[in-house]
């Protein structure tokens, strides 16, 4: 009888044991999930107040180069620094760059992001950095209204109100009818394919590591660009082509924490960061240009603004359940 006894307590204490053991390496696994949206977050953060940069050298070259000359010099540059790394990972892998099932989804990713930045380098080359950017700025409400048609996030009303405030915003900005309404609709446009790009960045994300996904992208964008580019050659100055290589190299680090960070979190957490855009951008406007924006596009920006922070602001009902022990 005793011996059954001793026999049931060591069992007892083994499954004790076992069961104060087994949630160790499942709260380490929900820590490692909590921290990839977090590192995401960081790198996108980062990569925002990198780009700005990017920009104002475009925008500083563009009296004498046009903006499809512009968007391909960066994508050259942004390949210059990246192909070296990328041909020494390749001589060590035997895995392709890209899969072939990729080829297309990389393909229209780019075509998206081409016609972005060619855009938005036509808008800023014609009104101020931060009023182009104030328009831009409906690319996290469009990507996020976007992301849960095609990727299935979730889209609730906070969400959906964050969109029809975000649209109330960019009216704001555009003001249709003023002098620099046209710059300002291309801006907005630029916004409407960067949101493309967006998505099509996450819902890619997983198929090849960042540094081949960014490869095939400036690859890609050369290829796209080039036939317009012959229409419309400037050659470049000495110090003209060192803003380009900075340029090149300003966009290459962006763009490559901006595809490492939607591997690590979603569209709807990520797109917002998109507007520390405008304190690089509304700073180097002033300093390099003289540039300020007027105050209806002040209220407009901080409308879009708070429209994108709306969209990632947990509601209190989630905050307290997250909250409760």
């Amino acid at each position: 009888m005793d011996t059954s006894s001793d026999t049931a307590r060591g069992t007892a204490a083994e499954a004790l044991e076992c069961a104060s053991a087994d949630p160790a390496p499942a709260e380490a696994a929900a820590s490692d999930e909590q921290r990839k949206p977090a590192l995401g977050i960081a790198l996108m953060a980062v990569a925002m107040l990198i780009i700005p940069g990017s920009d104002a050298i475009a925008k500083y070259l563009s009296p004498v180069h046009s903006p499809v000359f512009l968007s391909w010099a960066r994508y050259v540059a942004a390949l210059g620094f990246v192909l070296p790394v990328v041909l020494f990972q390749q001589a060590r892998s035997r895995e392709p760059l890209i899969s072939r099932g990729q080829i297309l989804p990389q393909l229209v990713r780019t075509a998206f992001l081409v016609g972005a930045m060619t855009l938005y380098f036509v808008a800023i080359a014609r009104i101020p950095l931060a009023d182009a950017l104030g328009a831009y700025f409906v690319a996290p409400i469009i990507a996020t209204l976007l992301a849960a048609m095609v990727l299935r996030e979730r889209l609730d009303r906070r969400k959906l109100a964050a969109v029809l405030l975000g649209f109330a915003g960019a009216l704001l900005v555009v003001r249709p009818g003023t002098a620099g309404s046209a710059g300002t609709l291309i801006a907005l446009a630029s916004g409407g394919l960067m949101a493309c790009y967006l998505v099509m960045t996450r819902a890619t994300a997983q198929a090849s590591p960042p540094l081949s996904t960014l490869t095939i992208q400036l690859v890609f964008g050369i290829l796209l660009l080039t036939p317009f580019l012959l229409f419309q050659w400037t050659t470049p100055s000495w110090e003209a082509l060192a803003l380009i290589l900075l340029m090149g190299l300003l966009a290459a680090a962006a763009n490559l924490m901006t595809i490492s960070a939607f591997r690590l979190a979603q569209v709807s957490t990520l797109s917002p960061l998109v507007y520390l855009e405008l304190l690089g951008a509304t700073a180097l406007g002033f300093v390099l240009f003289g540039d300020l924006p007027s105050v209806t596009t002040w209220i407009g920006i901080a409308v879009i603004v708070a429209a994108g922070f709306t969209v990632v602001t947990p509601r209190r009902a989630v905050r307290r359940s997250i909250a409760k022990p």
